[in-house]
């Protein structure tokens, strides 16, 4: 391959991980509430494209945007252009927050720390890897604008989603005290607001 290929390789690998844009609001629990869930009582699923999206469950969130990552290359960039790493109640909290280290890739959210200022089992209960799936282009381009930082409310719905072409499914989890691989939501996103600081 041409050295031209590998120089826009090399660009675009330090695009996609050079740090963006992020707001700091501050110490303080900022989103005090956990995410609301709510059954539904006769789910419908419903086509986008090749995909078919089953509700699992009304889905609200308020919380801390811990980390973002964009995706285009893995299957899943077909639905779900952008993760977010959230966290609510004292994960919303930068005086907790200075003291992990965050990060996110290949689909996954991890977390460091060389000391603890909340319980481990805190941590995971009220912090989440999120699979967004835009409604509309509306929805998409407000998501792809969120920095680092923000405080947000996602509302929609947790699905579960089929390629009717083949035996491929993604299934979001419906409780946030797992951990690991299944773990994370998939919320099909119908609104997005951005509070301000």
């Amino acid at each position: 391959m041409s050295r031209w290929f590998w120089a826009g390789l090399l660009l675009l690998a330090v695009y996609l991980k050079w740090p963006q844009d992020r707001i700091i609001l501050g110490p303080g629990t900022l989103a005090p509430a956990p995410p609301k869930q709510t059954a539904i009582q006769t789910p419908k699923p419903f086509n986008k494209g090749n995909y078919i999206i089953s509700p699992l469950a009304e889905f609200e969130i308020t919380a801390k945007v811990l980390s973002r990552e964009r995706y285009w290359l893995d299957k899943e960039a077909d639905l779900s252009p952008i993760d977010f790493a959230l966290g609510w109640q004292r994960m919303s909290d930068e005086d907790v927050l200075q003291h992990l280290s965050i990060s996110q890739g290949q689909r996954w959210f991890r977390w460091q720390a060389d000391q603890l200022s909340i319980p481990h089992a805190e941590i995971s209960t009220s912090a989440a890897n999120m699979h967004l799936i835009p409604a509309d282009d509306r929805i998409r381009a407000a998501l792809l604008a969120v920095k680092q930082g923000s405080i947000i409310t996602l509302e929609g719905l947790l699905v579960a989603v089929n390629d009717a072409n083949t035996q491929w499914q993604w299934r979001s989890s419906l409780t946030r005290s797992d951990t690991g691989a299944g773990a994370c939501e998939i919320i099909w996103v119908t609104d997005i607001t951005q509070h301000a600081p």
